[in-house]
């Protein structure tokens, strides 16, 4: 039957098919089956994502036909997310490149990015930010992108998520504004002070972590759960954070479907929850000298973690 396929919109369609058949799990980067048809499709032709319709009525090589076909197939029988397969994945706009050796990227921080900020930063001045837990750094290069005038370090503690996250920084051209610095959080990056930090951390609990589709076996699970409510790592940021503030710095930091845990575990500190165009997402903001004024009851919370 798949000889009768030639033209891009039919791959795109027979893939979308398949993949609604075989009950795929779509979580990274798309919700869908013909936007996950789509990635694979166009990136395994180098194709851009915003190609005029009219092309999608070219056809396909012997070649081309056979290399989507067996993407298609492993999508489906290995359950890789399409940004593995095809080794790219846009974020904010932007295209980066996407493997293993981090989480596939993708976030509602990416419409911070592409919003500026608003209404957050209107009143701030920012030289230095900082991406806490970079992963494959796209958030980190985003938002050096789209500010030119800001210096960004990116921090991960795996060097193999730093590797790919140095090699989108060469990728997007921004080596004199960005560097990749391996931390264990601020470990690294002792008595730097940023205007604005910026997490998208691991927030998985040990029990989502045992539910989660196949999909996401194939990702790191360093970069996923973050003890039994998700929070070990939001709370030593929180407890460590505002000595790398400036003093009107800023924290923003996506903690997913933890947001309630965290919420009621801290209920007296002040946590806005932002909204976003589908609704709210577990993403707070967070002043440094609402840091400063709850101090202990961040510091207790964080030290009833610590092992030992």
């Amino acid at each position: 039957m798949t000889a009768e396929l030639a033209t891009i919109i039919d791959f795109i369609r027979y893939g979308a098919s398949r993949f609604s058949a075989a009950g795929l799990t779509f979580g990274h980067s798309h919700d869908n089956p013909i936007d996950e048809a789509t990635h694979l499709v166009l990136a395994s032709l180098h194709l851009p994502p915003d190609i005029p319709p009219a092309y999608g009525a070219g056809r396909l090589t012997t070649t081309e036909r056979e290399s989507v076909l067996a993407l298609i197939e492993r999508r489906v029988s290995e359950r890789l997310p399409v940004a593995y397969l095809v080794g790219e994945t846009w974020f904010a706009g932007l295209k980066f490149k996407s493997d293993r050796r981090a989480l596939v990227p993708r976030s509602p921080i990416a419409e911070l990015i592409e919003s500026g900020f608003a209404p957050w930063l209107d009143e701030r001045r920012i030289e230095r930010a900082l991406d806490l837990c970079t992963g494959s750094g796209c958030i980190g290069i985003a938002m050096a992108e789209y500010n030119p005038e800001w210096q960004v370090d990116i921090v991960d503690v795996s060097s193999e998520a730093l590797s790919l996250a140095r090699e989108n920084i060469a990728f997007q051209h921004v080596e004199g504004r960005v560097e990749a610095i391996q931390s264990d959080l601020f470990a690294g990056v002792a008595g730097r002070k940023y205007d604005l930090i910026v997490s998208n951390p691991p927030y998985v609990t040990e029990d989502e972590y045992a539910a989660l589709p196949g999909e996401y076996a194939h990702e790191p699970k360093l970069g996923l759960t973050s003890g039994v409510d998700g929070l070990d790592l939001c709370l030593r940021m929180l407890d460590e954070a505002a000595g790398h503030l400036t003093d009107d710095g800023l924290l923003i930091v996506e903690v997913g479907e933890s947001e309630h845990a965290l919420a009621a575990l801290l209920p007296e500190v002040p946590f806005v929850w932002i909204e976003f165009k589908v609704g709210p997402m577990g993403v707070f903001a967070l002043e440094r000298r609402d840091l400063v004024e709850h101090a202990a009851a961040i510091h207790a919370a964080a030290a009833a973690r610590r092992p030992g």
